[in-house]
């Protein structure tokens, strides 16, 4: 099970990013699909999550109406677009894997990828 996050980089307040997260090695339509962000001595936290059947969608209170996220089934890929970024959102974003029901708590995923960085200018 490999998941590789991409998409990050330096924004100014204000503009958007588009994250993209690609799955390989396992059955990616039956795993719930999760993004979570982390700063420097925080907590990491849940931002968004996307169910198996893709019928539910999970979004922190801090992201809701700025953030969408995605499936691709046949490209084996989950996006988390993100506008009207804000400085609090800079951080790293994971994208993580779980055979469980949707949620925005790391410890019901799995299998996790390598983070990338988003920075967002004031």
């Amino acid at each position: 099970v490999q998941l590789q996050a991409s998409g990050g980089g330096l924004v100014q307040t204000g503009g958007s990013l588009t994250l993209s997260c690609a799955a390989s090695g396992f059955g990616f339509s039956r795993y719930a699909i999760g993004w979570f962000r982390q700063v420097p001595g925080k907590e990491r936290e849940g931002v968004s999550c996307i169910s198996r059947s893709d019928d539910t969608k999970y979004y922190a209170e801090s992201v809701e109406g700025r953030f969408t996220i995605s499936r691709d089934t046949a490209k084996n890929t989950v996006y988390l677009r993100m506008n009207s970024l804000k400085p609090e959102d800079t951080a790293v974003y994971y994208c993580a894997a779980s055979t469980m029901v949707a949620s925005l708590m790391p410890g019901a995923f799995d299998y996790w990828g390598q983070g990338t960085l988003v920075t967002v200018s004031s």
